[in-house]
């Protein structure tokens, strides 16, 4: 939050924002986040909240682009520092778990975007963040294919997908029992069997 006596430029403030919703979504359901809370969670009036952002669905726009940017960053840079494509697999995994743990929100307002009927930018942005996700992931399974390392007639694709759904389930069961924690425990072992069905026989 601001510093008191502390102003703001404009990129910094819509940063702030950013962070405020991430916070409030791990609090409460996302849907019902107003811009007041916002603003309230900001210390400012709603008056000084729209000068940076025309309505509440820009608002919903930049925090889909902010949830894109941090975890594709961080799963590139788990398996930059992997040194085969299966272990660059398994640490952007964890990786990815562990970025949920840290923002419990994100989660809750990517499903809550995705279950939206009419088509909005902050929809496209998470329909983006799973594309570019899984097109990433597909270059990692066709490496190490071509490796030996994974099974040469895996469908990567679906291996994609799988992995993806994966992580999924662990968040949704997570929220089910309203413990985040249970996902940084059962994720080594979900990936061990992933790993199982993707891994190639003679390696």
């Amino acid at each position: 939050m601001d510093q008191p006596g502390k102003r703001l430029n404009a990129d910094d403030r819509r940063a702030v924002t950013v962070e405020a919703v991430v916070a409030l979504a791990s609090e409460q359901n996302p849907s019902e986040i107003t811009t007041a809370a916002i603003a309230t969670r900001m210390k400012l009036t709603q008056g000084a909240l729209f000068r940076h952002f025309p309505n509440k669905d820009a608002i919903w726009q930049s925090v889909m682009e902010w949830v894109a940017d941090r975890l594709l960053t961080r799963i590139e840079r788990a398996a930059a520092a992997a040194n085969s494509p299966m272990a660059a697999l398994e640490a952007m995994y964890l990786s990815h778990v562990g970025f949920v743990i840290e923002h419990p929100g994100v989660p809750r307002m990517i499903f809550g975007e995705l279950q939206r009927a009419e088509d909005t930018a902050a929809k496209l942005a998470v329909q983006t963040l799973i594309r570019r996700y899984g097109e990433r992931l597909c270059a990692l399974i066709e490496d190490g294919k071509s490796r030996g390392e994974m099974d040469p007639q895996l469908d990567a694709a679906a291996a994609a997908t799988l992995f993806i759904g994966s992580i999924q389930g662990l968040v949704m069961q997570a929220m089910l029992l309203g413990d985040g924690k249970q996902m940084r425990k059962n994720a080594p072992g979900a990936f061990a069997i992933f790993r199982r069905g993707i891994a190639s026989t003679q390696s």
